[in-house]
């Protein structure tokens, strides 16, 4: 802490200032863009840092990071399609909220509770670092395994309709994720045609599944606008929603601590820290039923997991060279090309460095937030377009995000059929989060599960080296716990509904 606060004075030179800006700005219209995930955001900025100074090419990279994972709220509230997998969660009770004619008051939420889970994961990663990042290293692939099993367990309450259509929804993600070869054994699955020889990425299954139905859906109504009459900025709508958001303090709360430790935990990712978060927060409501309606405890909940994972995501990186997150990794690559080495020298040997690239992070979260706001006021203008214009620039962008992520026309095929079945299933009731959730966290159950049977067949059996130690089994009573919520809430509700209708008779 005393090295931090000597050096954050570094953080506020005029060059590395200027840097700062322009990555908060360029990240959240970057986020705003379906397909322009934070990765890959960075990953297109890391060559341009090569001939600045070292501090200031990274506080450029950390500006943009953080800023694409807000910005890509922004889609997913105004058009029903995440700007990034970081917020499916988001768009859950987000657009819902922009239906109302509330987009204003959801992306001021978005905001602030980005603002409030990236402060505290950046105060997480100051005072704890070291002993956090001893923790993270200890998950191995049994603690990887469970963690994605748990996420697995959300699906039942992702569902607009029962848990039997969510667990239906999750396992075609389970089933679609397993599409291509295998990265651990090497073999073709469900390889019927030359498209799906490279699987099915996560970019072109996400804008399939939420854009595409959303097209399909706009163009049944072409000719409709999005109007909101009475949706203009108005004179203290941002101090009431200040003041509305900060009481939401189990849904910041629950976000800011599972987007943590989600952060420290190598591979997981921010959207697995939203929808659990998501998950979290609407299990400890009182009135569970009301989210995926306009729930503005949702948006909350969502965006301040997917920031406070920002900061913890960096401390198994900075410590230990182990990225916490696929944008991390790409960080590593800036570090390394500055000549900059992870571990115990990057705090000793090049502390001025390291401590002002952790001091503008904390300055980032400010200005994406007061930026994002500012951006805010204007988002009526996007509610406000015709959908025969929407059709086509939503259609274009989803095509251009697919297409760039490999520059494959592959994904766009997939993209596109995978939107189609999605758009079928809608009319059944199916809802794209569960699919969505199953694609994400099936390769990462299935590839721990594969490399943890190798090392228990060789050392001490499968049954011990998955069920055994503290964290095993901590995940495994949340997995079971997450379960019999699940079912418990199905039947309530039903008990509800029966109680109404026997009312009404």
């Amino acid at each position: 802490m005393v090295e931090f606060l000597h050096y954050f004075p570094e953080a506020l030179s005029f060059a590395n200032l200027i840097a700062l800006l322009f990555g908060v700005i360029g990240g959240l219209i970057l986020g705003a863009t379906p397909g322009l995930s934070p990765t890959m955001a960075v990953a297109l900025l890391v060559p341009f840092t090569f001939h600045m100074d070292a501090a200031t090419g990274l506080v450029l990279l950390g500006a943009v990071y953080t800023a694409t994972v807000a910005g890509g709220a922004i889609s997913a509230i105004l058009i029903n399609i995440p700007g990034a997998p970081a917020n499916i969660a988001t768009l859950l009770d987000g657009y819902p909220m922009a239906e109302q004619g509330k987009a204003q008051t959801a992306l001021y939420i978005c905001f602030i509770s980005s603002l409030i889970g990236g402060l505290f994961g950046m105060v997480i990663m100051i005072l704890f670092t070291p002993p956090l990042a001893r923790i993270a290293i200890q998950f191995g692939a049994p603690e990887m395994f469970w963690v994605a099993i748990f996420g697995i367990t959300i699906m039942a309450g992702l569902s607009s309709g029962s848990i039997a259509k969510g667990l239906i929804g999750g396992m075609f993600g389970v089933l679609i994720s397993t599409i291509g070869y295998s990265p651990i054994l090497g073999i073709p699955r469900f390889v019927f045609h030359d498209v799906l020889t490279g699987g099915v990425a996560i970019v072109p299954a996400l804008i399939g599944l939420f854009a595409i139905p959303q097209v399909f859906s706009m163009g049944e109504k072409l000719g409709v606008t999005y109007s909101r009459p009475n949706y203009k900025p108005e004179r203290g709508v941002f101090l009431k929603t200040l003041i509305e958001n900060l009481q939401m303090v189990k849904a910041l709360g629950i976000g800011s601590v599972v987007g943590t430790i989600i952060g420290i935990i190598p591979g997981a990712g921010g959207q697995v820290a939203g929808l659990i978060a998501y998950d979290q927060t609407r299990k400890f409501d009182k009135d569970p039923e009301s989210y995926g309606k306009g729930k503005p405890e949702g948006v909350a909940a969502a965006e301040s997991a997917n920031n406070a994972m920002v900061g913890p995501s960096l401390i198994p990186l900075l410590t230990l060279g182990v990225p916490g997150s696929p944008t991390a990794a790409v960080l590593l690559g800036g570090l390394l090309i500055h000549g900059l080495f992870p571990g115990p020298d990057l705090f000793l040997k090049h502390a001025d460095v390291t401590y002002t690239f952790i001091g503008s992070l904390v300055l980032a979260q400010f200005a994406m937030c007061f930026f994002g706001i500012l951006l805010s006021r204007y988002s009526y203008m996007v509610m406000s377009v015709s959908n025969l214009y929407m059709v086509a620039a939503v259609t274009v962008l989803a095509v251009y995000g697919t297409y760039s992520v490999q520059n494959s026309f592959d994904d766009v095929i997939v993209m596109f059929s995978l939107g189609t079945i999605m758009y079928i299933g809608s009319k059944f009731d199916f809802s794209s989060a569960p699919v969505v959730l199953g694609i994400v966290l099936g390769p990462i159950a299935e590839d721990n599960f594969l490399k943890g049977k190798m090392i228990a067949d060789v050392s001490v059996g499968v049954w011990k080296y998955f069920f055994t130690g503290y964290a095993n089994i901590i995940i495994i009573l949340l997995c079971v716990g997450s379960i019999g919520y699940s079912i418990y809430g199905e039947l309530k509700m039903h008990g509800k509904q029966k109680k109404i209708k026997k009312e009404a008779s």
